[in-house]
């Protein structure tokens, strides 16, 4: 952690709906003047989108599992040293991967590739990460350990799935049988590598759907705001203050289900997620101009 170079993590696995989490952050970031810089989880897959192809398939020959939710899938320890530099003097380097045709064509490279590592943006007051992998903690890596505040977003898995399958499909041109195919693959690495990681953030964002998901593994209509609720949960440990009187009364139709959460119409995900992010990005500000300031 780091009080000159604070990290702000948003963990999440394929469909949970980070991009809301993403919008709310973005928002909180233009509120305050704060100037962020970004790195995407996916830019730290180990293989582009044909190495994946011919690794699945060695691993399927050999009966091995293998999956982008794994730490064998992705440069764990490049992102944690990443982390470490920002976190030590505000620097390091980045890619992108290009998921859509459109961000390919704009980059002049094909689809389903990374971009050439660049430095970060230079005088930023904090960086932010969205990806799978915010919390992640095994063997010799410990990404959370450089998370000055995590935020995890993870929908009950019904409502995940079919997230997952709405997007690949309509956005990344997957076919529906090969994305239920890779959930279901992908189930161990979930278990072990993906939720425990939601026992280690400060805050979980959590999309409960009010309509039938019993069968998620079909091509259907997201539930819409309107048809979910979001419970919103406060670890005893957070490293923030879980002012819950104040998504009380500024959220309407907002109840206390325990100490410790608050349930709140789907209606009100982002600005709720707005009103809990907000006072903490000040703290983390507010610690970094305080040390500044006492610097000689």
């Amino acid at each position: 952690m780091s009080i000159e170079h604070p990290i702000i993590g948003i963990t999440g696995s394929s469909g949970a709906g980070t991009s809301t989490a993403v919008r709310a952050l973005t928002h909180v970031f233009e509120q305050l003047g704060v100037r962020a810089a970004q790195i995407e989880g996916d830019a730290f897959h180990a293989y582009d989108r044909e190495q994946v192809r011919r690794t699945l398939e060695r691993a399927r020959i050999r009966s091995e599992n293998f999956s982008l939710f794994g730490p064998s899938g992705n440069l764990l320890e490049r992102l944690e040293n990443l982390l470490r530099e920002y976190a030590e003097h505000g620097t390091g380097t980045v890619r992108h991967y290009l998921h859509r045709e459109d961000e390919a064509e704009q980059a002049g490279q094909p689809v389903g590739t990374f971009t050439p590592w660049e430095p970060l943006p230079t005088d930023t007051d904090l960086l932010f990460y969205e990806g799978l992998h915010g919390g992640y903690v095994g063997g010799e890596v410990d990404i959370a350990q450089h998370m000055d505040l995590l935020i995890g977003v993870v929908p009950v898995i019904n409502l995940e799935w079919i997230q997952k399958l709405q997007r690949d499909t309509a956005e990344r041109g997957y076919d529906a049988e090969a994305v239920r195919h890779t959930i279901l693959r992908r189930m161990p690495d979930y278990v072990t590598h993906i939720v425990p990681q939601y026992s280690r953030t400060d805050v979980n964002f959590q999309r409960v759907p009010l309509v039938d998901t019993s069968n998620p593994l079909m091509v259907r209509e997201i539930p819409r705001p309107e048809e979910s609720l979001v419970v919103i949960h406060f670890h005893e440990r957070a490293r923030m203050k879980a002012d819950i009187e104040l998504l009380l009364g500024e959220l309407p139709g907002a109840f206390r289900s325990n100490a410790h959460t608050v349930v709140v119409p789907g209606l009100q995900q982002q600005r709720a997620m707005e009103l809990v992010i907000k006072p903490a990005v000040q703290q983390l500000i507010d610690r970094r101009n305080q040390s500044a300031a006492r610097a000689p």
